[in-house]
């Protein structure tokens, strides 16, 4: 369902929200692509709330565009307005949805994925989080000479143009403890909804991998 959040400085953003099935074990933020709250995504907030997590993703867009979902294949818009948008503003819509799931199921991880993926990174800088998961993570060379509060885990493809090995691998050497997973596959390999690039067993793996990290930083 869709919920209305405001964050410190008074802007009030969309909120996709997504129940816990059964016992609630604690929260969890997901982080958009470029593309806003998609249908792929909600589809993402389903599985892991069928594992006891109240989920939440954020309109990290309606700043510039309120709703705005980009379709897959006009990624030169969704980039447009990534990098129009104002760093503070979305961390602080961010912490905002934190601070929301934390009053409602105690402790919070943080997702993301592209774009999402390198915010999921910075949330674990600045914000009071219990572990953060960064799918194939961009513009991570930006969150560089600043420690990790909370632990990192990343999934990366070994071809992807996006994050090359070579940004991760330099991540890793500043971050000793960033957990960090590589498969045979590009960018996006997580998302079912662009068959291209979609790459089901690493996919699978992945959500294996960050799910066990996540319940166990929860617990």
């Amino acid at each position: 369902m869709d919920r209305r959040v405001t964050a410190a400085d008074g802007h009030a953003f969309s909120c996709w929200m997504e129940p816990a099935v059964g016992e609630a074990k604690g929260g969890l933020v997901i982080l958009q692509e470029i593309f806003g709250v998609t249908d792929q995504l909600k589809g993402v907030a389903t599985r892991y709330a069928a594992q006891g997590l109240t989920v939440a993703i954020p309109a990290l867009f309606d700043r510039q565009r309120r709703d705005a979902v980009i379709p897959f294949d006009q990624a030169s818009e969704g980039r447009a307005l990534m990098l129009s948008a104002d760093p503070e503003g979305v961390m602080a819509d961010i912490a905002a949805c934190v601070a929301a799931l934390q009053a409602e199921s105690g402790k919070v991880a943080v997702m993301g994925f592209c774009w999402g993926g390198g915010l999921a990174v910075r949330a674990a800088q600045v914000l009071d989080i219990a572990c953060a998961v960064s799918f194939y993570g961009t513009r991570l060379e930006g969150a560089l000479g600043t420690p990790l509060r909370a632990p990192v885990q990343g999934h990366f493809g070994t071809s992807d143009d996006h994050t090359p090995p070579d940004v991760v691998t330099r991540c890793q050497r500043e971050w000793p403890g960033f957990e960090v997973y590589w498969y045979e596959a590009g960018h996006a390999f997580a998302n079912e909804q662009r068959p291209a690039v979609y790459n089901a067993a690493a996919a699978g793996l992945a959500h294996e991998r960050a799910a066990a990290f996540i319940l166990k930083a929860l617990a």
